[in-house]
């Protein structure tokens, strides 16, 4: 968890991919800021926190489960804490795997599951006004 705007990606795909020589793919869900907001304004900024050592622990947890499903090689999840502006990335989660059948299965179940359990909310910011999102909520 932290800042994403230097993230290399190509580094991490070939993380990802050097995890096994029978990787068959590399998956990557990258979730941006939108610029309409939840209440329909044009979104100024976000603000993520998270619960530290929680959050951490959540995320550790999801990509255990994930590592142990038949196919799965390597797992990468990231998540923005602090303030983004719209068309900034601010979640990353990619998967190795021997086919994209499992690997689209569990790139979808890590994003779902971080989005419902991980102890992270966001403050969005609009031209509207202002609201916190749980992160039992924001999708």
């Amino acid at each position: 968890m932290g800042d994403l705007k230097s993230v290399d990606f190509n580094s991490i795909i070939d993380r990802l991919k050097s995890s096994s020589p029978n990787v068959g793919c590399v998956l990557l869900f990258i979730g941006f800021v939108r610029a309409e907001g939840a209440d329909g304004g044009a979104v100024k900024e976000l603000n993520y926190e998270a619960y530290g050592d929680l959050a951490k622990s959540e995320l550790e947890s999801i990509v255990g489960d994930a590592m142990k499903c038949d196919g799965v090689y390597s797992v990468a999840v990231m998540h923005k804490v602090g303030r983004a502006v719209p068309g900034e990335h601010t979640f990353i989660v990619g998967v190795a795997s021997k086919h994209r059948s499992e690997g689209f299965k569990v790139l979808r179940e890590i994003v779902e599951r971080v989005k419902s359990e991980v102890h992270i909310w966001k403050k969005e910011v609009t031209d509207k006004g202002e609201v916190w999102i749980s992160h039992k909520s924001y999708a």
